[in-house]
Parts: C-alpha cells; structure tokens; sequence
C-alpha cells in the first residue's frame, strides 16, 4: 500500500477492486444523480419542489451569481453556453463545435467557461500523455460537478433520462466522476484526473487517476448491469502498453458484483467507489 495516499487511491489500485456485493442499481444510481449533491434540494422527495429548486439555481447563476463577477455577462448568452456544456458534460467537444451549438464567438465563449469553472459549476479533466503511447488526443473533457444541473438543464427526469440513451450515460459518467473526485479529495496526497483519447477515437479511457508515484488507475465507466468482457477492452490495452505503470483497471458498472476479469482488471459496481 502506498502510505502517501488514501487506500482507496493507493499504488495497489483503487479499493473497488475488492468490494462488497451492491444492492444498487441503475434506477437507483440515476436517483442518485438526480438528486445532485446541493444540501438542499436533498431535504426534497424527488418532484415538482426539487425540479423548481434546481431550476432556480441555474436561473440565479446566469442572472445574478455570474453578473456579480463583473458586471458584464449576458444572461442569455450564458444560458445558452451552459446549456449546451450540461448536454455534453463528460463528452470531449472541439471548441468551434462548443461556440457554433451555443451562438456565441469564441472569446465569449472562453470567457464565459471561465467564469463557470470560478463557480465552481463547471471542470475541465485534461488529456493524460505518455511517450509509452502514441497520436494521443490534446483536447481536454468538460464535466458539470453537479449531474443534477445537467438533468435540470436538459428538463428531463428520470423517465425521460432512461429513454435517451445519450444523456443517461452522461449522467452515470458525471454522476462517477463527482463521487471518484470526492473519494481523493480525502487523500493526503491528492491523485490527479485525466482521460486518453486516440487521435482518431479508436482508443477512449473514460478518466486516468494518476497517482503520486506516477503510477494510474484507468476507469471506464458503464449504465450497463452486466456489461461484455470487451468493454474492458481498452483497460487492457492500456496496461499492456504502460506495464509496471499501470496500477490497475477498473470497469466500473450498475451491477451487482465485483469479478476480476484480468490481472489488474476488475469489474466492480458504482457504489464501490464509496463504500
């Protein structure tokens, strides 16, 4: 065990790899997610009161929390821009495509990001890089902290989530992301967040924990009970491009159990990020 870190985040890998049977579920994960990690709306059941108070932070953040940065922000525009982020949190998105989906120019945009990540609504994991590895994406990946904002802004529940597939899996990822960047919040040396991408898509890494000895943790991430030892296909691959480097692989998913798949490549439920 690394002594420098946490054991959750230690140089054996992450404490998933060992856990206990979950008796959580997709419903129950996307519950989770929908009621985001605000004290308040918490205290609410799931309905019209919890859906008007998310409703209403977003309002309060392009119309006034923003505004009292500098005075100069267009409600609208940010709207606009938040909106557009919310709908591809956990997604790798060119700028050009970012300014043309939310109408605004490019200096707008960046500023208006930056203003968000001062919030502390929106985070950026940027793209790891090794020379073991070659024609790895730059690009970094946005993520709101709040999965809850992302369903507020898109005017889905739970219902309407689960019917889009796309929105579902990026409620799961930022719904993981937050919980994984709570857990090494309580390290005493602190792991740090990227994601790998290939150039040309056919290598993804959902998030690359990097911890103190430079060794890392590769997490993919699935809204899928059970799903196909292929999908730790890129887990694999990543551990044996980096050998000695790569601590572990965790596939982490909606179901129920925790199975080693490989040597250091583990298939655990969600909940096993925090329990």
């Amino acid at each position: 065990m690394n002594g420098s870190s946490s054991p959750r985040f230690s140089a054996e890998g992450h404490a998933a790899a060992s856990a206990e049977p979950s008796d959580l579920g997709l419903a129950e994960y996307l519950d989770l997610a929908l009621g985001g990690g605000f004290p308040e709306p918490l205290s609410y059941p799931p309905g019209l009161a919890r859906d008007d108070w998310f409703a209403g932070y977003i309002n309060q953040l392009v119309t006034r929390d923003a505004q009292g940065l500098d005075g100069h922000r267009d409600p609208v525009k940010l709207r606009r821009l938040f909106t557009v982020l919310a709908l591809t949190s956990a997604g790798i998105v060119a700028d050009k495509t970012l300014f043309e989906k939310a109408d605004v120019n490019r200096g707008t945009a960046a500023a208006y990001q930056q203003l968000l990540e001062a919030l502390f609504i929106l985070y950026r994991v940027p793209a790891w890089s090794t020379n073991r590895l070659k024609r790895l994406a730059k690009a970094p990946k946005r993520y709101l902290t709040d999965p809850a904002l992302l369903a507020s802004a898109a005017g889905l529940d739970r219902v309407g989530i689960m019917r889009d597939p796309d929105l579902l899996g990026r409620m799961i990822d930022t719904f993981v992301a937050a919980q994984l960047r709570g857990e090494a919040a309580a390290c005493r040396t602190r792991p740090s967040f990227f994601h790998l991408r290939q150039e040309d898509g056919t290598r993804d890494v959902d998030l690359v924990i990097e911890l103190a000895d430079q060794r890392v943790i590769a997490v993919e991430i699935k809204a899928d009970a059970a799903p196909p030892r292929k999908a730790a296909k890129h887990l694999l691959w990543m551990r044996d491009a980096l050998g000695d480097q790569f601590a572990h692989g965790l596939l982490l998913h909606t179901g129920p159990l925790a199975t080693r798949l490989e040597d250091r490549i583990t298939a655990a439920p969600i909940s096993a990020v925090w329990r």
